[in-house]
């Protein structure tokens, strides 16, 4: 089939419009993760399960919303998205103080015990909310979609979601770069036994970066709810891009985070509409991995703790 000029130009704009959904929430993911696993070396592997408990938490408001409170419906989802944050915030404080704070400086321990983790978040969420996938009602003001020119629709949940990326990512950078946590983090990172000298508590300072990252996946969850329907192991399906998308990007650069997840998320969705979805993902992939072959550090030269 071919295509004309404008055919070419209307579809990238449109493919990279719809591209940025994903953008949002790999980002999102990427960012927990950059955090978790490029400022403190934990290799989280049950940060999907995190991003699910974000999900959950939209559609059980949704749920409640509409059984109690329906003309509340247009006003549910921004509430829901601060909750799944600090509910996905207080589980991670949980899983670093049970579990993650005896295994640093044992990455091959943390990817095992989170990978068990994950397992076992997995079946609760099964056991709780059933093996089949569930999707929350959406406010009407989500749906729908934006027409600047003819040929060209842009979804307005995309632009929601890409508003709320752009919001928590200036968050993450001005408080890791301007506040009394950030200072601490990146002191942390630089050199930890100097760090305790100065008496900053480090171990503090850990369960509050990782927790930290958990909530910014528990908003990727309700990001998700967006653009697919939940399901226990949802979070899974995006781990693999999420750990691509940090180590692609530089594994202690933000910047390089958001850089790699724009990339691979346009290039997948815009090759999507001309080859199968399984094909794009391998040309993708080929991609990245001739990039990092040239340049193994990312884009962004990583940082790593002494």
């Amino acid at each position: 089939m071919e295509y004309s000029l404008s055919d070419m130009y209307n579809i990238a704009l449109m493919q990279g419009f719809a591209g940025l959904s994903l953008f949002a929430v790999l980002l999102l993911m990427g960012l927990g993760l950059a955090i978790i696993f490029g400022q403190m070396g934990v290799i989280n592997m049950a940060h999907g399960e995190f991003m699910t408990i974000g999900a959950y938490t939209i559609y059980l408001f949704s749920t409640l919303t509409e059984s109690f409170a329906p003309g509340l419906m247009n006003a549910y989802f921004p509430v829901a998205i601060v909750f799944a944050f600090f509910i996905a915030f207080a589980v991670g404080w949980l899983v670093e103080w049970g579990l993650i704070r005896h295994l640093y400086a044992r990455p091959l321990d943390t990817l095992l015990a989170t990978w068990g983790l994950s397992l076992g978040m997995q079946q609760i969420f099964r056991s709780t909310f059933g093996p089949k996938e569930v999707s929350p009602t959406l406010p009407d003001w989500l749906m729908g979609s934006w027409m600047p020119t003819e040929g060209v629709d842009i979804p307005i949940n995309g632009m929601f979601v890409l508003a709320l990326t752009i919001l928590v990512t200036g968050g993450v950078l001005l408080a890791l770069y301007k506040s009394r946590w950030g200072l601490r983090v990146r002191a942390t990172v630089s050199n930890r036994s100097m760090a305790n000298a100065t008496g900053i508590n480090t171990k503090k300072t850990d369960r509050v970066t990782f927790a930290i990252g958990c909530g910014i996946a528990g908003v990727a969850g309700a990001a998700f709810t967006t653009i697919g329907s939940t399901g226990p192991t949802s979070g899974s399906l995006y781990i693999v891009d999420a750990f691509l998308v940090v180590t692609f990007g530089g594994a202690a650069s933000l910047w390089g985070t958001v850089v790699s997840a724009f990339g691979i998320a346009q290039t997948q969705s815009i090759t999507e509409f001309f080859l199968s979805g399984s094909m794009a993902k391998v040309l993708t992939l080929l991609t990245i991995v001739t990039i990092l072959m040239l340049r193994p550090q990312g884009l962004f030269a990583a940082k790593v703790r002494r």
